[in-house]
C-alpha cells in the first residue's frame, strides 16, 4: 500500500555534479513541508549529461527540474522546445515536463535581476561578469535589460571575454561599479579562496555580488565589505529562481 502511494507522489529534482550540498534540495523539502504538500525533491548527481534521459525514464511522476553546475548549457540539446528567454540566453536552469515534452526555461535571469534591482543607484553604469559559464549568460541578459554595460573577465582568451585577470588594474575597477563573480571561487569547503582582482580599487560606490551563497560570507565579498561596498551573496537570487521554477512546473 505504502509503495503504491510513493509511486503516485510527485516528483521534482536538480540535475547537476557533485551536488549533494544543493540549496534547491533543502529549499523545496521545507517548501512541500510547510504548504501541506506530499511531493519529493531529489538529487540527480549525473557524472555525464548524457545520462539525464535514462534517470528521467526511470523515475516516475517527475513533473519538473532545476539543472545546475555544469550542465546549463550542455542539457539544451535534450530537450524537445526552449522558451524564448532561454533561447536568447543560451543557458536553461529549469526544464517543465509538458506533454511528455522536455522544455526549457531560465529562471536565474529573474532572481538575479530582481535581487541587483533594488541597490542600483544611477552611477551603476558598467559591470564586470567574473567568468563565462552558464550562470553567466543569464546575468548578462539581466544586465542588458537594466541598460547597464558588462565586460567579460575570464582566466583564459575566448570570444566574448575582454580582460583576463591579469588585465585587471585599478582604473578598469574604478570604472566597472558592479563587479559579479559566476565562479566557483570562494565555495564550501575552499573558503580561502577568490577572484583574483585588484580589491584596493573598491569603493563604497561599488557593488559586488557573488553568486555563492555558502559561505553566507565569501572572501570575494569580504574584501569588499572591508572596502565600504554594498555586498550582496548569492541566496535571494537563489529563492527567487526557485519560487518562477515553481510557478513554471504548475503552470498549465
Amino acid at each position: 500500500m505504502d509503495n503504491t502511494h510513493d509511486k503516485l507522489k510527485l516528483k521534482f529534482g536538480l540535475v547537476g555534479r557533485n551536488i549533494s550540498y544543493s540549496f534547491s534540495r533543502g529549499y523545496f523539502a521545507k517548501k512541500f513541508e510547510n504548504e501541506n504538500l506530499n511531493y519529493s525533491y531529489v538529487n540527480f548527481d549525473l557524472e555525464s549529461i548524457d545520462d539525464l534521459l535514462n534517470a528521467i525514464n526511470n523515475t516516475p511522476n517527475l513533473k519538473g527540474l532545476n539543472v545546475t553546475i555544469p550542465y546549463k548549457e550542455e542539457v539544451i540539446p535534450l530537450l524537445d522546445k526552449l522558451n524564448k528567454r532561454a533561447r536568447k540566453i543560451g543557458a536553461v536552469n529549469t526544464i517543465q515536463f509538458k506533454d511528455n515534452k522536455l522544455i526549457g526555461y531560465n529562471t536565474d535571469y529573474y532572481g538575479f535581476k530582481n535581487s541587483l534591482s533594488p541597490h542600483l543607484k544611477n552611477y551603476h553604469k558598467c559591470a564586470l561578469i567574473l567568468g563565462t559559464g552558464g550562470a553567466s549568460k543569464a546575468i548578462a541578459y539581466a544586465l542588458k535589460k537594466l541598460n547597464i554595460e558588462y565586460t567579460y573577465v575570464s582566466r583564459s582568451k575566448k570570444m566574448a571575454v575582454e580582460y583576463q585577470y591579469s588585465d585587471l588594474d585599478d582604473n578598469i575597477i574604478t570604472k566597472h561599479q558592479i563587479i559579479i563573480n559566476c565562479t566557483p571561487l570562494g565555495t564550501f569547503p575552499n573558503i580561502d579562496h577568490c577572484p583574483s582582482i585588484p580589491y584596493k580599487a573598491i569603493t563604497k560606490k561599488h557593488i559586488l555580488f557573488d553568486l555563492i551563497y555558502n559561505p553566507e560570507q565569501t572572501k570575494f565579498l569580504k574584501k569588499g565589505h572591508e572596502k565600504g561596498a554594498t555586498t550582496i551573496n548569492g541566496l535571494k537570487m537563489l529563492e527567487l529562481q526557485a519560487e518562477k521554477s515553481w510557478q513554471i512546473w504548475n503552470k498549465p
